[in-house]
This record gives structure tokens, sequence and C-alpha cells, in this order.
């Protein structure tokens, strides 16, 4: 999986997502899980009053980073297994 093949895969989401969109984005988390993923400064982001803000691009590089390959073994919601595994996602 690469970037090219999240962002195609990623393309109907705005460039920069908030917090329930974010959510879909990781295979449908919820919503205090990726609290604590931006909490932790795991994925970057820009806070305006209580609103989280995600560029796409941050987004793809944590599902590209260790730490989310590592994470995802533990989760429930998962994104699709075919796109990490050098698919498309469709």
């Amino acid at each position: 999986m690469g970037r090219k093949e999240l962002e195609r895969y990623f393309r109907k989401y705005p460039d920069v997502v908030t917090l329930p969109d974010f959510c879909q984005m990781l295979g449908g988390i919820c919503d205090g899980t990726a609290r604590k993923l931006l909490q932790e400064q795991l994925v970057e982001h820009y806070v305006i009053r209580t609103t989280y803000y995600i560029p796409k691009k941050y987004v793809i590089d944590y599902v590209l980073s260790p730490h989310y390959i590592e994470f995802r073994k533990k989760l429930k919601a998962k994104l699709p297994a075919n796109l990490l595994k050098g698919g498309t996602g469709k």
C-alpha cells in the first residue's frame, strides 16, 4: 500500500477533515479512540475553539506510520485489508 492508493481511497473526503470524518477514514473507530490519537500527538492536527481539523495528508501519513500498523491489530474497526496489502480498496 502506498500514498497514491490511499489518496485514491480517501478522495471523497475534503482536504481538511473533522473528527467524524477522521473516525470514518480509520475504518469507523469511536470518537474517544480518535481523540486519544490526536491528544497523544500521533496525528498532526489543528484545534480551533473546540473543533479538531485534520488535513487529509496527515491522516495518510498516520495510516502509513509504524504506529498505525501495530495499532490496527488491536482495532475492531479497520480499513479494508486489501487496501493495506496493496490493493485499491475497491
